[in-house]
């Protein structure tokens, strides 16, 4: 169970290591620039093998995360999706995972509450995505807490990404 900073008595259950360091940067910048997570608000580690997509198995490994699940479901339609400004900032994470998350948003079916390793067990990005989020958080003014997603640059980084395919 890894506690999340800045989400008083949130705990996540991750993967430790940089699985744990990569996801819970994730939850963190979720909570400090779209709502303040509270507990309970994020789900990870299951043992419940039910699953209603592919994708969710990865609760089973503990290197997925769901942020606020019942406020996005699987499947969820327009009625009940991330707005365009939420979808903004969790674009401008996506970019600044490099590739090693991915996203329930761009799944089918839809899950914008799923963040997930994308990478294979010893993959090199994952280390250094992890080694670099350290790094952020042992500099002050860097990392989660400090970014602003609606920078113009960060924007335009962010959509080029998506365009990509990343």
């Amino acid at each position: 169970m890894q506690r999340l900073e800045g989400a008083t008595g949130v705990q996540v259950p991750v993967l430790d290591g940089d699985v744990a360091t990569v996801l819970l940067y994730v939850a963190r910048r979720f909570s400090y620039e779209i709502d303040t997570l509270r507990p309970g608000d994020v789900h990870g580690h299951t043992t419940d093998r039910q699953i209603g997509a592919r994708f969710e198995s990865n609760y089973l490994s503990g290197t997925a995360v769901a942020i606020r699940p019942l406020f996005y479901p699987l499947g969820a339609d327009k009625a009940t999706a991330m707005t365009e400004q939420e979808r903004t900032v969790v674009r401008d994470i996506l970019a600044d995972c490099q590739d090693v998350v991915a996203w329930g948003g761009d799944f089918e079916p839809v899950k914008e509450s799923h963040f997930q390793i994308d990478v294979p067990p010893g993959d090199s990005r994952l280390s250094r995505l992890a080694q670099r989020i350290q790094g952020w958080d042992a500099t002050p003014g860097q990392g989660a807490g400090s970014i602003d997603a609606f920078e113009p640059a960060r924007v335009r980084r962010a959509r080029k990404a998506r365009a990509a395919g990343r």
